[in-house]
Order: C-alpha cells, then sequence, then structure tokens
C-alpha cells in the first residue's frame, strides 16, 4: 500500500545516508545519498527540504546537510539525518536521528529508526 512503499523509501533513503556519512565529505554529498534512493523511488518531488543540520548550542547550525552545503563535515560534529516526504491532501513521513561524525564514521546517538507500525 501507498503508506508502506512511502515509508520503506524514506527509511532506505535515512539508511543510506547514514551507512555512507564520512568526515571530510560535503553536506551537499550527504543529501545526495537520501535523494538518490528517493528519486529512485519515485519521490524526488515530494522531498521538499534538506536531509539535516547540526545541532549543539542551537536547534539548527552548521554544518547543513543540504543540496547547497559545501562545507566539509567536521569530526565531533552531532547532526540530524531527517528526510521527509510531504504529498498535498494526504500528509508526509518524515523519520529523524541524531549522528556523532567521527573519524572512524557516524555514531548512532538515538534509537534508530522504527519499522512501521501498524495500528
Amino acid at each position: 500500500d501507498r503508506q508502506r512503499s512511502r515509508y520503506a523509501a524514506v527509511r532506505a533513503a535515512q539508511r543510506a545516508a547514514v551507512a555512507g556519512i564520512r568526515t571530510g565529505m560535503t553536506g551537499r554529498e550527504v543529501d545526495d545519498l537520501a535523494r538518490a534512493r528517493l528519486g529512485a523511488a519515485g519521490l524526488a518531488e515530494a522531498f521538499r527540504h534538506s536531509l539535516g543540520h547540526g545541532i549543539g548550542l542551537e536547534v539548527h547550525e552548521n554544518p547543513r546537510l543540504s543540496p547547497t552545503s559545501a562545507d566539509p563535515l567536521p569530526a565531533g560534529a552531532v547532526v540530524t539525518m531527517e528526510p521527509g516526504v510531504y504529498f498535498e491532501g494526504w500528509g508526509g513521513i518524515r523519520l529523524e536521528d541524531d549522528l556523532l561524525l567521527t573519524s572512524a564514521g557516524p555514531e548512532l546517538l538515538s534509537s534508530g529508526a522504527p519499522e512501521l507500525m501498524e495500528v
């Protein structure tokens, strides 16, 4: 069904970006990882925002994970990873997790996106 397939696509986009993110990459490169997955699922037009941003003293700060961010991602940064898709008259699906970027790879700070729970 539509809800299941859209949820699966958003979850796959987030997992691809989490698996691929590395220090030294640009925010654009990481955003592209998720955007490519959503595009392959036919949902490119529904992903209308950036993938994520840094968090620290402010809720939204650098580094940005967006289609325009050319700044390299530093070790020690904490970033959100929050792909989402939105549809007029239907609603949307967005998943968010937080990561610590280390030279050895990302460390998941939140519980991870759950499986779809049907109620």
